[in-house]
């Protein structure tokens, strides 16, 4: 997708000065919120920001993005604002106020997807990753979970989709179509240095559908790369991580490395 249009908006926000009087919409929001709004971008909250600010997070052609009005009410800085310690306070904004509700409202959908279970089903953890079964990530992804599969404190649940390479569906297919797609999904994994699983046709037949239906959640939910992880945190609230976690991310989607 072209980001022209979003940085014009951008570049409008940053250099703009609101001034007069604008009519007063149903939001009642600043003229200056009103101006991005004219501008395409959709406001769907504000909330208390650093240096006197006010923060808002809001939509434009399916991307979110945060904003802040300055003190004096005339000016909207609109991208990243950081802390001293490099915290991203614009990305937990839009975790709490867009991302966290959008995929609470959507975990019941991967609950229903067609997923494989990898792990103790008794596990106390249970995180949903869209894997695609040539994606080099998902399978790093799979390598650095295996210290808490294997001691029973996760369960990974891979939504398979076909979406990297020509092969990636009937791949995919071919695992979910298996009579035990536990076992599939473990072939893969270990021969995948020399290219995964065997295709197989009838396979491919009683699960293409399924793959081409957990392809379309991932766009429905707007996840673009593979792995995208979804899981419940600390305080039971649905975060998503795309791509392949950071150490950090690791230990707080799983706990402590058993």
């Amino acid at each position: 997708m072209s980001q022209l249009p979003l940085r014009r908006v951008l570049q409008s926000a940053l250099l703009s000065t609101i001034v007069g009087a604008a009519s007063v919409q149903a939001q009642d929001y600043p003229p200056a919120i009103q101006k991005l709004e004219q501008q395409g971008v959709e406001v769907i909250d504000s909330f208390k920001a650093p240096g006197g600010m006010t923060g808002y997070v809001g939509k434009m052609r399916g991307r979110s993005l945060a904003f802040y009005l300055t003190p004096d009410g005339d000016h909207v800085i609109v991208g990243t604002l950081m802390d001293k310690d490099g915290n991203n306070l614009s990305q937990a904004s839009i975790q709490d106020l867009v991302m966290g509700p959008k995929f609470e409202n959507a975990w019941p959908q991967l609950e229903d997807s067609h997923w494989v279970r990898d792990g103790d089903k008794n596990a106390d953890i249970t995180i949903y990753t869209f894997t695609d079964p040539n994606c080099p990530y998902c399978h790093r992804f799979r390598q650095q979970a295996e210290p808490w599969i294997n001691a029973g404190k996760v369960q990974l649940r891979h939504i398979m989709v076909g979406i990297l390479a020509e092969d990636s569906l009937t791949k995919a297919a071919t695992i979910l179509g298996s009579e035990n797609p536990e076992a599939a999904l473990a072939e893969h994994q270990n021969s995948y240095e020399q290219g995964g699983i065997t295709v197989d046709r009838e396979r491919v037949s009683a699960a293409h559908l399924e793959v081409k239906a957990n392809n379309r959640l991932m766009q429905e939910l707007g996840l673009q790369a593979t792995p995208s992880t979804l899981y419940r945190d600390e305080n039971g609230s649905v975060t998503m991580v795309q791509g392949l976690p950071n150490p950090q991310a690791l230990k707080r989607m799983m706990g402590p490395r058993p």
